[in-house]
């Protein structure tokens, strides 16, 4: 099978969705995946339905906090790029088919780690293997490098009427 790399951004809801439903199908197409979470230690409903498929699909999440609100700090930066370091040798390891970094889109508009060590990443994938890379903020340069982009657009979200996240829904 010939991989791809594809990435989802923008500013509307679903980038993760999109990429745990593409974990979900390929889990159960026999796939092992590999999921690499950035910015993102805490508790989500997809940790627990995902240890229910831990022979299939393992989940890594290389982040402490929500920082969003603040400055990240080192051992957010630290975190981060250990982060895309295990996930280079997972991808590069033959064990995987499908490698999804969560939010490195975001990690890189945030300087955790640099849009060259992304590149980088993404032209170390192997032919074999499927890359999908989510976050706002894409750069264009990790664009151009993709084979597909899907830009989710916000158009109405309950949030802006003060629904906050939900669990089992956004987080």
């Amino acid at each position: 099978m010939q991989g791809y790399v594809q990435v989802y951004t923008g500013d509307g809801k679903g980038k993760t969705t999109a990429a745990l439903g593409l974990a979900l199908r390929a889990a159960g197409a026999g796939l092992k995946v590999y999921i690499a979470q950035f910015v993102k230690g805490m508790k989500y409903s997809e940790l627990d339905s995902i240890s229910k498929l831990e022979d299939l699909i393992t989940l890594k999440q290389y982040g402490r906090d929500c920082f969003i609100y603040k400055e990240p700090d080192v051992e957010d930066i630290k975190a981060a790029r250990d982060g895309l370091k295990e996930a280079s040798t997972m991808m590069c390891s033959g064990e995987y088919q499908l490698i999804i970094l969560d939010e490195a889109n975001i990690a890189t508009y945030y300087n955790l780690f640099s849009v060259d060590d992304l590149l980088d990443f993404i032209h170390e994938k192997p032919a074999g293997v499927e890359l999908v890379i989510t976050g706002r903020k894409a750069d264009p340069r990790v664009i151009e490098a993709a084979d597909l982009v899907t830009e989710m657009k916000g158009i109405k979200h309950y949030y802006q009427n003060g629904v906050e996240a939900r669990v089992g829904i956004e987080k």
